[in-house]
């Protein structure tokens, strides 16, 4: 981890420690947990595990509106790189209808090689609204120096999900991915999910984007997740 990334955890956890103790302190902190497997690790259209299943696992601690929590999945980008270790911390406060989500996350790597540069930090500013029985909902992440050669990149994405029955749901979101130089380009999905029990979950999502001339890992694919939340 950077010094400046290290730092700005550091006081993400200050802030939201303190908004913890201020806001929350009567709410006891919680933990979940979860594990899974996907036919594929795709990450806002772009393939991480070189078109080759995925086994992922994460821990989430929250008080209140206030949360932290990591994540961590194997991955392939044709080097030493064989797993990908995230740090999140944030806040959700509500606006009136709106839930908003306040955070900061940090996407490590185990095993990249010297100077590549995986390594990097990205602010989220999210929020969602009612919508009959569903949600819509959009999202901005912000990277002052983002993953590998990327200077700094900017993430937008529009979202929306429905219940069409207590076991079955929909979802889909329309993304957009700049970065200061090239390499832009847009990415959709939609899938439909299925709860198995109050624990088990099983998503099937398909996945695309427009830049199919920047290799296979940008091409069109459905993605199949089995999750199981505890």
């Amino acid at each position: 981890m950077t010094k400046f990334a290290f730092r700005l955890l550091a006081a993400a956890a200050g802030v939201l420690a303190l908004s913890a103790g201020m806001a929350q302190a009567q709410d006891a902190p919680k933990l979940s947990y979860n594990v899974g497997v996907a036919s594929d690790y795709v990450f806002r259209g772009v393939s991480q595990t070189d078109e080759n299943p995925q086994v992922f696992g994460g821990v989430d601690l929250t008080a209140g509106k206030v949360y932290a929590g990591t994540w961590a999945s194997n991955v392939d980008f044709g080097d030493d790189t064989d797993a990908e270790i995230d740090l999140y911390a944030g806040f959700k406060p509500t606006l009136g209808p709106a839930t908003l989500d306040l955070g900061v996350i940090y996407y490590g790597y185990v095993g990249a090689p010297s100077g590549a540069g995986y390594a990097n930090t990205e602010f989220k500013v999210a929020g969602s609204v009612p919508a009959g029985k569903g949600s819509l909902g959009a999202a901005v992440f912000y990277s002052p120096d983002s993953f590998g050669a990327a200077d700094e990149a900017t993430y937008y994405e529009v979202n929306g999900s429905y219940p069409v029955t207590g076991k079955w749901s929909v979802s889909g979101a329309l993304g957009r991915q700049t970065y200061k130089g090239s390499g832009d380009y847009t990415t959709w999905n939609l899938g439909a999910a299925y709860a198995i029990n109050d624990k088990l979950a099983l998503d099937l999502r398909y996945v695309d984007t427009d830049q199919h001339d920047f290799g296979k890992l940008y091409d069109s694919r459905a993605v199949a997740t089995l999750k199981a939340s505890f």
